[in-house]
């Protein structure tokens, strides 16, 4: 699955960061961490569905993780922790899954109905 490449890739992503990140807020690094690896793994258990609405159910556990991941990276931005380039690729990434992850979840719901 496309979305499931491209949330590993975020998960680089926030391991690239985190060094700096656990300098200063080690609580946060660790949500970080979490938060990155349950959008992976919520698509994986999501994709090993078969009921349509457990698989929805598994994307929108995910698609809420990379939100919480997103507003990570704003409080990262706000402190002044990761220059303004680097928040923006994460975001960038952030925002392609989840409009993906959004898709997913509207076409198992769709598909779900009688």
């Amino acid at each position: 699955m496309e979305v499931y490449r491209r949330a590993l890739e975020f998960v680089k992503f926030a391991d690239e960061i985190r060094p700096v990140i656990l300098s200063r807020r080690a609580a946060l690094a660790e949500q970080m961490d979490r938060a990155s690896d349950s959008i992976v793994l919520n698509i994986a258990e999501g994709a090993g569905e078969f009921a349509r609405r457990e698989k929805a159910r598994f994307y929108r556990m995910a698609r809420r993780s990379a939100t919480e991941c997103a507003g990570i990276l704003d409080i990262v931005r706000e402190l002044g922790l990761v220059d303004d380039f680097k928040i923006e690729r994460g975001k960038q990434q952030l925002l392609t899954i989840v409009a993906m992850l959004t898709g997913l979840v509207k076409h198992c719901d769709h598909s779900s109905r009688p």
